[in-house]
């Protein structure tokens, strides 16, 4: 076996837990949810465990931190979408619903772990510890990312469908020849799944025993396409048996149950038990972005559905049952929620300081003849324009 390919570890974890590696990478027989809809704490046989497919319920202080994350996320998402409503941001993919699945995602990694995003997971980015002004940069137009990807080992939020799953398998990759402990985790959406980089990144990904996370967020449709005219698997997750990874069904908008699980998943692929592909079951509530009219392609009987399984109202249930989430905490994070959005507000209400020749600037590491005369035109034009105003002023 060449060095740089992995054994067969799944048969190896199959034993350990005394089951059929058939039964280890197939989901459980359902799905794992922690907390009810209303925010209980489910009997551990209504949980979804089955032998290998146990989970333990996350600390309370991962929760709290987790809500937090989630009532910032809602608020800027909703602060977002007002923004472009008002014409002071382009587009803004709305992440309003799936919020726990974003956080979940983000505060399941360590910090030499890496995130893979796509332009719907502002929420994730953020959540990473990304400065919320340098996240919306994109949206507003400008013609960078706003943040360094090496700052918090997050990549940049990647717009074509799917391309952000091979750059994250080829960052496990390359940790892997370098002898480094990196898990990432790549995220994609349910139409994700039907482009053929997906194939791609699952194959070579389970090939190569790499540490890398799948993470679908299945929010029921492809833009206006709906599920069930992308694929009929009885689930996302199905679809990693046949690549001979693990899969595994998680309700999506159950913050507990998503922490159990991808922390879990985590842990394993920095024991070299990798990859994993993990289903969230949730609903993106409000429109595909901004330019989309979501009432063409489905009902609001079955938004209102969905809205009744808010991740947020349910995590705050279950907390304030335990005694966690005091009234001045909640106070506290409804302030930070609101501060974010303040700032968020001031600074897309500012005119951006634009320089024209930046366009020229950042394409090529060597400058081609041709856009170095283009350049120059333009600088031309632009000093002479300048040396105009002057003389009228």
């Amino acid at each position: 076996m060449p060095d740089n390919v992995q054994p067969d570890l799944s048969e190896e974890q199959a034993k350990k837990l005394g089951i059929s590696l058939e039964d280890y990478l197939l989901p459980t027989h359902g799905r794992i949810q922690m907390i009810s809809e209303t925010g209980e704490l489910l009997p551990p046989e209504e949980q979804g465990h089955t032998p290998g497919h146990e989970y333990p319920m996350p600390e309370v202080d991962e929760l709290l931190e987790g809500y937090r994350q989630l009532v910032i996320g809602r608020r800027v998402n909703d602060q977002n979408y007002a923004l472009v409503r008002q014409g002071r941001m382009a587009v803004y993919p709305s992440s309003h619903g799936q919020e726990a699945s974003e956080v979940a995602a983000a505060l399941c990694l360590s910090p030499s772990d890496w995130l893979f995003p796509t332009y719907r997971d502002t929420v994730a980015v953020i959540a990473r510890g990304v400065d919320p002004l340098e996240v919306m940069t994109s949206f507003r137009g400008d013609w960078h990312q706003g943040y360094n990807p090496h700052d918090r080992n997050t990549s940049i939020q990647s717009t074509p469908l799917t391309t952000q799953l091979l750059h994250a398998v080829g960052m496990a990759h390359a940790a892997r020849l370098k002898g480094e402990d990196v898990v990432v985790l790549g995220m994609v959406g349910d139409g994700g799944t039907s482009e053929g980089d997906f194939h791609e990144a699952l194959n070579f990904a389970s090939v190569f025993r790499l540490p890398v996370i799948f993470f679908v967020q299945n929010n029921k449709y492809a833009i206006s396409v709906p599920l069930s005219r992308q694929t009929a698997a009885p689930s996302l997750a199905h679809k990693a048996v046949g690549y001979g990874m693990a899969g595994e069904l998680v309700d999506g908008n159950d913050l507990a149950a998503l922490l159990a699980v991808l922390g879990r998943a985590v842990k394993l692929c920095h024991e070299g038990g990798g990859p994993f592909l993990v289903e969230a079951d949730t609903y993106r509530i409000q429109s595909h972005t901004n330019a989309d009219d979501a009432t063409r392609y489905r009902q609001s009987k079955e938004v209102d559905e969905w809205t009744r399984r808010d991740p947020i109202t349910r995590m705050r249930a279950y907390l304030q049952s335990q005694g966690a989430l005091t009234e001045e905490l909640e106070a506290q994070y409804q302030a930070d929620a609101e501060d974010v959005a303040t700032a968020l507000r001031e600074a897309m209400g500012q005119q951006p300081d634009l320089q024209p020749l930046d366009l020229f600037d950042h394409v090529y590491t060597v400058q081609t003849p041709q856009l170095a005369e283009q350049r120059a035109q333009l600088a031309e034009e632009l000093a002479r324009d300048n040396h105009t105003d002057d003389t009228t002023a």
